[in-house]
Order: C-alpha cells, then sequence, then structure tokens
C-alpha cells in the first residue's frame, strides 16, 4: 500500500525505525507526507521522502504543508525549526511527540496555524495525550484571533493580540465594539469574558478614560485610542464600470481614494462586482487578485432588473443598462443597502454596498 502522489498540507517525520512505526501510523491516518532519514529508506511500503538533514529539509518544505509532525525528541525539533520562523500569523503549525507516542506536544501554531486542534488529531491516531499549553486554552478561554477567522474577520493589528489574551487569562472583561454582531454573537459562550460597547465615546483611552484593551469589530476605519485589537468583518461589496483598457494603477488608484474618502477599510472588502461585459478586463481581474477578493460577474438581464439611486441614460444607450457599479454592488451583496453611491472617475465608477445578511 502506497500514499497517493497527490499532495498533502501535513508532513510527518521519522529519525528512528520505531519513531518511523508511529509515523507510518500518522501518515495513514491524517494522512500526511511521510519524511524519513536516509538511513531508513527500504524500511517501509509507504511512499517516503528521504532526508539527510531534518532542519534543512524542513527549511525548504515548511512553507509548503500546513503542519509538520515529527516524531522526534522536542529539543530537537525546536532546534530544526527555530532559523525558518517567520510570524504567528503565517507560520506553519508544528506538533511533536516520542517515538512511543504518548504525549502529542503542540509546538508551534497553536491557534492560527491549527496546531493545537493537529496534535489532538495526532493524539487520537497514537492513542496518546494531546499536551497543549496555550494560556487561552488552559484558562478555557477563547482564543480570539482563531474565532475571528473562522469568522472571516480579518484581523488589522496582530501587535494588539497579546494584551487582549493576557487580559482574558487574567479575568478581565474586555470591552467590545461589535455595531453588526459580527463577532459578538460567536462569543455568547463566554459573556462573562466581553462587555459589548454601546458608543465610540465609552472606547478605553478616550474622553479622558484610562487605556486598556479592547477589540473593535467594523468596517469604518477611525482614528482609535491605544489598546484596540482592529477587526474588519468582510461585509463589502464594491460594483465597478470602466473604460475598456484601464490601466490597473489607475483603476486601484481611484478605489483606494474612494475607500479612504468614506472611512471605509479595504480589508473588509468582500466582493468586487462588475457586468459580464468587463468579467475579463485585465484590471479588474488584476484588482480582484490585488484585493484577494472574488470577482463576481453580473448578466446584463439582471442589471437591468436592478432599481439604483443613479440611473444614467448614457450608459444606457451605449450598453443597455441603466447602471453598472450601484447595480452589481446590490446584486452582489443579496440587494444590500448602498453606504457609497455611484462615485466617478475619467475611466470609471465605483458604488460600495454593504452586505444583506439577513
Amino acid at each position: 500500500m502506497t500514499n497517493s502522489p497527490k499532495d498533502f498540507d501535513f508532513a510527518v517525520y521519522a529519525l528512528t525505525l520505531p519513531g518511523l512505526r508511529v509515523a507510518e501510523k500518522i501518515a495513514r491516518g491524517l494522512p500526511a507526507r511521510l519524511c524519513l532519514s536516509e538511513r531508513l529508506k527500504g524500511e517501509t511500503e509507504l511512499e517516503a521522502r528521504a532526508f539527510s538533514g531534518i532542519s534543512a529539509f524542513l527549511g525548504e518544505n515548511f512553507r509548503a504543508y500546513k503542519g509538520h509532525v515529527a516524531v522526534a525528541a522536542t529539543g530537537l525539533v525546536v532546534r530544526a525549526v527555530a532559523p525558518f520562523l517567520g510570524s504567528k500569523k503565517d507560520d506553519p503549525a508544528v506538533v511533536s511527540l516520542g517515538q512511543d507516542g504518548k504525549h502529542v506536544i503542540s509546538l508551534l501554531s497553536g491557534h492560527l496555524g491549527g496546531g493545537n486542534e493537529l496534535a489532538k488529531r495526532v493524539a487520537l491516531i497514537t492513542s496518546g495525550v494531546p499536551v497543549i499549553n496555550t494560556a487561552t486554552d488552559i484558562a478555557e478561554k477563547p482564543a480570539v484571533e482563531t474565532v475571528a477567522r473562522d469568522l472571516g474577520l480579518a484581523i488589522e493589528n496582530f501587535a494588539a493580540l497579546a494584551p487582549v489574551s493576557r487580559e482574558l487569562v487574567e479575568g478581565s472583561k474586555i470591552p467590545v465594539w461589535d455595531p453588526g454582531d459580527w463577532l459578538m454573537p460567536s462569543l455568547a459562550p463566554w459573556k462573562d469574558s466581553f462587555a459589548r460597547l454601546e458608543d465610540p465615546g465609552d472606547f478605553p483611552g478616550s474622553g479622558g478614560k484610562p487605556p486598556s484593551p479592547f477589540i473593535y469589530a467594523d468596517y469604518v476605519v477611525r482614528e482609535l485610542p491605544p489598546g484596540a485589537l482592529v477587526m474588519r468583518p468582510r461585509v463589502l461589496v464594491a460594483g465597478m464600470g470602466c473604460h475598456r483598457g484601464i490601466e490597473f494603477s489607475e483603476l486601484k488608484s481611484f478605489v483606494d481614494e474612494v475607500f479612504g474618502e468614506a472611512s471605509l477599510s479595504p480589508l473588509s472588502l468582500a466582493v468586487i462586482a462588475t457586468a459580464e461585459i468587463r468579467g475579463s478586463e485585465s484590471a479588474i481581474v488584476k484588482l480582484s487578485e490585488a484585493m484577494d477578493c472574488p470577482l463576481a460577474i453580473q448578466s446584463m438581464t439582471a442589471l437591468a432588473e436592478v432599481e439604483t439611486p443613479n440611473p444614467s441614460d448614457t450608459v444606457f444607450e451605449r450598453i443597455g443598462v441603466f447602471s453598472v457599479c450601484e447595480a452589481a454592488a446590490r446584486l452582489a451583496s443579496r440587494m444590500g443597502r448602498l453606504t457609497v453611491p455611484k462615485k466617478k472617475s475619467k475611466k470609471a465608477t465605483l458604488a460600495i454596498a454593504i452586505m444583506n445578511c439577513s
């Protein structure tokens, strides 16, 4: 029996023959790419990659997998991965365990990288015990970065995450600004750890109040006092119209300008929408890629049926519909409210709607 030649999300490493037997079990159970010391070649029926030195091999493949499981001493694994660490928002999960499979240690990226969950999965396979020592888990508090990720909220300033987590672990009640209920419903199981803010004047650190960590979940950009952990809900839809051949740089500058003038965060952009006759326009496609959001292409028939506040006879005479940007934004937002009606540049139009989540 061999591993499938397809790519894997995880890699598992063995340095000894007893460790290889545990690694084989993990490779089958996850499944994972089996990687082994060169001297162990020929000792397994599974498809495997061989390495002469685990640190160099990890360096070549560190970001090729979502997680790495090493059947090896924890100190050895720490030294092996140390040169390749970046940040908690980007590093893959790293799990280590002994060749008896008894204690499975979540070593790196326990929350955002999924290390804690990976340790639990591996422990089930080896009949071992997951060893998880992230402070919020020990205190039975939520990892707010994981909650945000699962809800699709983008964290704007990771440096503010540690103070929020520390306050949670120490038993403080974290104030939360969340006017759209993008976050608070998911924090309900820990209702004693969070308090909703009802007015910006109540922000810690504003109006003479002492600064302290708090969570700000909103698509609106405003000047915030120190201590705010900023989360951006992806709820904005940009409807775009443009002339053929418009340069990407011109279109991107226009979008940045409109978002800035409206005090809206680009991190809250969920979808870019346009008419089918502009769906393959190079600048719009590049804009979708640059802003890391999908492109929703709307049919001319559907656009023609949407009522908008700024219909254009000129547009109708040219392409047969009264609106592109406003109609596309409303369609892609499930007929959401236009927070920015049509804006025009020399070669483009833009409207921004808020996703209708009802």
